[in-house]
């Protein structure tokens, strides 16, 4: 997505224009006026499509874009579009709990079949089977999620679709018509189970501009959308399969599912005086060693008891979809990541950082305070902890010690595989103790201040 790239710096390098303060004013405006009222997915969707219509319009007029070319202005709404959108995604993606509910169906349901379903329940021919080519369909359609805009996300459906008619086109030299190329996708999608399916396709539906959603992309889109109807609709005779056999091949696979993500059930038989106390998600005073609940006496708190706790609220949330949403490096591999991504992965991965890192030493302060019995002996009280503790932080973590403004490196391969890995490693220990949604830092316009 190279191309895309060059043409959003360059709506975003004219944005930074001063004679671009006008525009700059409308879009801000109107982000903070959709922001106020109460979601609406489809008073939403038109504000939004008459907003860019209208944005285009003055493109055209405007002395930014004067002499400009058609193909120079369709980048421009393709721009207003990546960033009107990256900024209002957490308002606008999933933001009905019927949706919500219906993504957590259809992903169990696709979690069951990919146990057992086969290429030949689907009637997909001998010679357009191609499981390890298809591998990498499915890699493309479960970077879905890791894009907040809707033409990214149709790339991830065009690439995943590519990939699909390049395998079936070197079994047979004629393009797939519908009913070959659908059962594949269908077999694809089970297999892949990308997650909250449903909200991105509404997503990309609602919000990307209706002239644009056209020919091949639209071909596309509407083909991912009848595979995802059918997986949800889905039964035994769907996949020309016995009922009795079909509903036996479910609970088995629905057994396993459970076994795997099931969370230890020893808040059950905490005492008495432990689940009488407010809680918010799980109590801190739960500590959970080994699927075990420990007594009062042992319930100390330290950084070790707090992560087992929290680890029950990861799986919660990772089978909830939750860690996909907000944290989509996390599913990420080395291979996945972009050039363009650097910088925001080294941001969130340096606030993840100064957050852990800053729990961690409350924890520890807390822990002493409540050993010694008197905050007066409690670590910290020296007024050169702080510069001691920046020197730790530079010494276990040297990329969150440059400054998150001014450092501009963009760092070497090998750097970035570290950066995923720690920041995987930190979201663990950090989305349970932490409920605040990351701002988006990728894309931020100087005149807006």
């Amino acid at each position: 997505m190279q191309m895309e790239t060059v043409d959003f710096h360059d709506f975003l390098d004219r944005m930074r224009n001063p004679a671009a303060a006008d525009l700059v004013r409308s879009i801000k405006s109107f982000i903070i006026e959709l922001s106020s009222r109460p979601p609406n997915p489809e008073i939403d969707s038109k504000s939004v499509q008459e907003f860019m219509a209208t944005m285009e319009g003055t493109f055209k007029g405007h002395p930014l874009w004067a002499g400009a070319t058609q193909e120079e202005l369709e980048n421009a709404g393709e721009g207003l579009e990546k960033y009107l959108m990256t900024k209002l995604y957490s308002r606008t993606f999933a933001s009905v709990p019927e949706e919500v509910e219906h993504d957590q169906r259809v992903y169990e349901k696709m979690h069951l079949l990919q146990q057992f379903i086969r290429p030949e329940h689907l009637d997909i021919p001998p010679k357009f089977q191609n499981e390890t080519s298809w591998l990498l369909a499915q890699k493309d359609i479960q970077k879905i999620n890791t894009y907040k805009n809707p033409r990214d996300k149709i790339q991830c459906i065009l690439s995943c679709s590519t990939v699909i008619l390049n395998v079936s086109m070197a079994a047979d030299e004629n393009p797939p018509g519908a009913d070959e190329f659908l059962p594949v996708l269908i077999y694809v999608i089970i297999k892949a189970n990308p997650p909250q399916l449903y909200s991105n396709l509404l997503f990309i539906q609602r919000y990307r501009h209706q002239s644009r959603l056209v020919s091949e992309a639209a071909y596309f889109f509407t083909n991912l959308v009848s595979a995802e109807s059918f997986i949800g609709n889905l039964d035994a005779a769907s996949i020309s399969m016995d009922e009795k056999e079909f509903q036996r091949k479910m609970m088995l696979a629905k057994e396993s599912f459970d076994a795997m993500t099931s969370l230890p059930r020893a808040l059950d038989v905490l005492p008495e005086q432990v689940h009488s106390q407010p809680t918010e998600n799980l109590e801190v005073q739960t500590m959970l060693v080994g699927g075990s609940a420990t007594s009062p006496k042992e319930n100390k708190m330290s950084v070790e008891n707090l992560q087992t706790s929290g680890s029950l609220a990861v799986l919660q949330a990772d089978k909830a979809g939750l860690l996909a949403r907000e944290y989509p490096f996390l599913y990420a591999t080395v291979g996945d990541l972009r050039v363009e991504d650097v910088e925001s992965l080294l941001n969130d991965y340096k606030e993840l950082v100064l957050k852990y890192y800053a729990l961690h030493k409350s924890v520890e302060k807390l822990t002493l305070e409540q050993s010694a019995g008197s905050v007066g002996k409690s670590r910290g009280a020296s007024d050169d902890t702080g510069w001691e503790e920046r020197h730790e932080v530079a010494a276990e973590h040297p990329a969150a010690a440059k400054d998150m403004v001014d450092d501009k490196r963009v760092p070497e391969t090998e750097d970035a595989k570290e950066l995923l890995e720690n920041s995987a490693r930190l979201i663990q220990g950090n989305s349970a103790s932490s409920g605040d949604e990351m701002a988006d830092k990728n894309v931020i316009l100087v005149n807006e201040s």
